[in-house]
């Protein structure tokens, strides 16, 4: 149960992380709304939003570290040759981004227009759209700023230091918060606020990982860039895992230039908080499983022990569909008392939670796909295999296209999470089938005879909650606080009702826990 251990103390901090992005989220809700202004921070957050989960999850992680671990193993363990790659790599990224960021900061009026679609239903003034691409020339170094911390991150996963990396988007979190609570005021000064605040935030991340690094004994020295073998590698490695691993990403850009080409005026707004939410449960679960994944499948590969990284992987996609299935469930039958409790005061009205909650079901249709592909394409990066997740993933982004376009006239802004969701399938699907057909991975017997049982607990558990909604509706729809309570009791009895199904369905038996006991006790040092 390494595995599990790993993904405790990732998800513990992860957790952290999303519940702070959740009350900012709800800071933002109340101070700014659904409306244009917001419409204009969203999509320029979606840019470092882009990066961060291209570069800091999936790019440059997906690439470095294979390459970072095969070096300490061709060493016998010696970290000294991993570093001097580690700081060649350091050496050409940096200029390679310096480079990239002018360049955006250049092009900062096409790439707003193209990411909101030119916000052509909302008839923006010339004024409001100027203001959205100066929010987006405010966010743009965020780029720079977490792919230099994700090489640094990418060093400390390779050493298991997973929660340094993990407790790192805290900070951005912090950032945002503090912005929100004391620069605050009208919706556009608040939004230029949260602006600022991403660059901040992205500073306190890199400065963060350094000093973490130095701690760790891992100093990075400068060098003149040079394009050797070992970096031409690492270089034709990462444009394809970036649109391999950034496949949600990429489906969530599509979906929100399809919103602004085609929907009203807040519609990116109601996508946007639907997908903070669905965001919750793919953070911690999905990205968690992701970071610990590769570097010890890579890991195990780089041994020779083939069965014990199947063994691994079918363990991840247990423990993935264990915690999703409720959370899908959940957010499918009770979305709208769940937006309701956290967003729905100020300048957030009913009929925006309405409208957001219509959103959360429909994506959250795509979770367990969302983080079965985290889960998946470790199979292939760890092997060094970019190119197949890439053209997987510009499959499913032709998908997303095709279905925005079908779905958006008959459903309006549920179409783009929906056409998400269904793209983000064919793409496991297919991950599914490329590993399976290579012999690279197998469902075992315990996976296969513990996802019907795991799928039928989370149904018991969404009939609970749909009765417990009925029995709570006088207290989910009173002030603020009460529904903040009632929500939450909600949440926890739908949650111990998970987990007693569990039990009753034989997807877990009393032995599994007993065995787990007993493993922490054996690992548990000594007096």
């Amino acid at each position: 149960m390494k595995l599990a251990r790993s993904l405790g103390s990732i998800g513990g901090l992860t957790l952290a992380s999303r519940i702070l992005a959740l009350v900012r989220d709800s800071l933002q809700a109340a101070f700014v709304g659904a409306n244009f202004a917001s419409d204009a921070f969203l999509v320029a957050f979606r840019l470092p939003n882009m990066f961060r989960a291209f570069f800091a999850e999936g790019a440059f992680a997906s690439a470095f570290i294979p390459m970072f671990n095969r070096k300490v193993g061709e060493n016998d363990g010696e970290l000294a040759p991993a570093l001097a790659f580690a700081e060649q790599a350091l050496a050409v990224l940096f200029v390679f981004l310096t480079g990239m960021t002018l360049v955006m900061l250049a092009a900062a009026w096409p790439l707003t227009w193209g990411l909101a679609g030119g916000f052509t239903r909302q008839n923006p003034t010339s004024e409001q759209f100027a203001f959205a691409v100066e929010l987006s020339r405010i966010t743009i170094p965020y780029l720079m700023l977490i792919s230099l911390a994700s090489l640094l991150g990418g060093i400390l996963n390779s050493l298991d230091k997973f929660w340094v990396n993990a407790a790192a988007p805290i900070l951005l979190n912090l950032a945002m918060v503090s912005a929100l609570l004391f620069f605050h005021g009208t919706p556009e000064e608040t939004a230029r606020a949260q602006a600022i605040a991403v660059p901040i935030g992205g500073l306190l991340q890199l400065a963060w990982l350094w000093i973490a690094c130095r701690a760790a004994g891992v100093s990075l020295r400068p060098r003149r860039p040079r394009l050797d073998p070992e970096i031409r590698r690492l270089l034709k490695l990462i444009l394809p895992a970036a649109a391999g691993a950034g496949a949600v990403q990429i489906n969530l850009i599509v979906s929100t230039a399809m919103a602004g080409w085609l929907l009203e005026e807040g519609s990116i707004s109601y996508i946007y908080y639907a997908d903070r939410l669905n965001q919750l449960p793919l953070g911690l679960i999905g990205i968690g499983l992701g970071t610990i994944l590769l570097p010890t499948i890579s890991k195990l590969l780089g041994a020779g022990r083939e069965a014990e990284a199947m063994e691994t992987q079918n363990r991840g996609i247990e423990l993935a569909l264990f915690l999703t299935l409720p959370a899908t469930v959940a957010f499918v039958v009770a979305a709208e008392p769940i937006l309701r409790g956290l967003f729905q005061h100020g300048q957030f009205t009913a009929e925006d939670t309405i409208r957001s909650a219509w959103a959360l079901s429909a994506f959250s249709i795509g979770l367990p796909s969302y983080v079965l592909v985290k889960v998946l394409t470790p199979g292939f990066f760890a092997r060094e295999d970019t190119r197949t997740p890439m053209r997987f993933a510009t499959i499913s982004v032709g998908v997303n296209l095709a279905l925005n376009l079908a779905l958006i006239p008959l459903i309006k802004h549920v179409g783009p999470p929906l056409a998400t969701a269904i793209a983000s399938s064919v793409n496991v699907w297919m991950l599914y089938r490329a590993l399976g057909k290579r012999g690279h991975f197998a469902a075992d017997a315990q996976l296969k005879r513990r996802i019907p049982r795991l799928a039928i607990a989370a149904i018991l558990m969404g009939g609970a909650l749909f009765a417990g909604e009925r029995l709570l509706d006088p207290y989910l729809t009173g002030t603020i606080w009460m529904r903040f309570a009632a929500l939450s009791v909600l949440v926890g009895a739908g949650g111990a009702i998970y987990v007693v199904a569990c039990f009753i369905t034989r997807a877990y038996r009393l032995s599994d826990l007993k065995a787990l006991i007993r493993r922490k006790a054996q690992a548990a040092p000594k007096e």
